[in-house]
């Protein structure tokens, strides 16, 4: 399941400072070597010593807390902290051996202004895709959106530009998958989607197929797939999947799909079966261009046969088309 509550870092430190108790974020800006926890990965420190997140997996977190609290009481400066994770630090946390990390500590209301903090915890809510960008020589600071940095947003890569003094802080909304259509590719293909870091859903009109017993603890919808897709939300961090071959379910959804900014539509079927849907949706006014978005037959061709090779080949299309582009 996705992580909510680490999801929302940015969110409680903005909670705890209009709460009154002072807070700050610690951003992971830069690392060398074998590092606890990736660029861009955040802990929030409230005035009162308490924690929401990680910068290091427990190695430098004492540490930063401590000069996060001195900050807050004192001028409320930003911070840069540089720390060596030593090879029993980085052994115990499940890394072969150490590194080193540079943090980031930033007072709310002084080195990060609370109103620019509100902007991108709102942009957050909206799931628009939001970077914080810092000069960390001149501290210069703004909020920037695709096109910007859109290479930076596509893998997911939170760094410094070239110039080396240039940070960028990334702010994806959570990856999301739409599966249409509760067959037997569907049972393995939402397992893995969860494992792959993915908020599922799956939906499917056919009460039978898409039943609670056939896939325990699966989010399913029995609306039809135009209507559940509409109140579901499709955007750039969507993937859909379309499965059961039967137009009267699948074209619905893959035209709500070719209407919105999904970054990945697939679609099983057969050359043969692919070919028909793309006399229908020319019937329905699609162009070449916006036909050419559907990956179809869905899957990387792996040779897969089976119900979870399939998934698998799904997957792996998916996670290329995300971060390959």
């Amino acid at each position: 399941m996705i992580d909510v509550q680490h999801d929302r870092i940015p969110e409680i430190a903005l909670e705890w400072h209009r709460a009154g108790t002072g807070a700050a974020l610690a951003t992971v800006i830069e690392t060398w070597g074998s590092a606890p926890r990736p660029v861009g990965s955040q802990l929030a420190i409230s005035g009162d010593g308490q924690i929401e997140g990680s910068v290091s997996g427990g190695c430098v977190e004492g540490a930063v807390v401590v000069e996060a609290i001195d900050a807050l009481q004192g001028n409320g400066d930003r911070l840069m902290l540089e720390f060596g994770v030593s090879d029993d630090e980085a052994f115990a946390v499940g890394l072969a051996c150490g590194g080193r990390i540079r943090v980031m500590v930033e007072p709310i209301g002084t080195a990060l202004p609370e109103d620019m903090l509100a902007s991108l915890c709102d942009a957050r809510a909206k799931r628009s895709q939001v970077a914080y960008v810092l000069n960390t020589e001149t501290g210069a600071q703004a909020l920037a959106t695709p096109p910007e940095h859109a290479a930076r947003f596509r893998i997911d890569k939170s760094g410094f530009e070239e110039d080396g003094v240039t940070f960028v802080g990334v702010h994806n909304p959570p990856l999301r998958m739409v599966v249409v259509g509760a067959v037997h590719i569907a049972q393995p293909l939402m397992k893995m989607a969860r494992l792959a870091g993915y908020d599922a859903t799956l939906i499917d009109p056919r009460e039978a197929f898409g039943a609670p017993a056939r896939f325990p603890g699966e989010t399913i919808s029995n609306d039809w797939p135009d209507e559940a897709m509409r109140a579901h939300g499709l955007d750039p961090r969507v993937a859909v999947v379309t499965l059961t071959h039967d137009p009267k379910i699948d074209d619905p959804a893959i035209i709500e799909a070719l209407k919105s900014d999904v970054f990945y539509l697939g679609s099983l079927g057969s050359t043969r079966t692919h070919a028909k849907r793309v006399a229908r949706l020319k019937e329905q006014g699609f162009e070449d261009d916006d036909i050419a978005r559907i990956h179809a037959p869905v899957g990387l061709d792996i040779g897969g046969r089976s119900p979870a090779e399939i998934a698998i080949s799904i997957m792996a299309e998916i996670t290329q088309r995300l971060r390959k582009g």
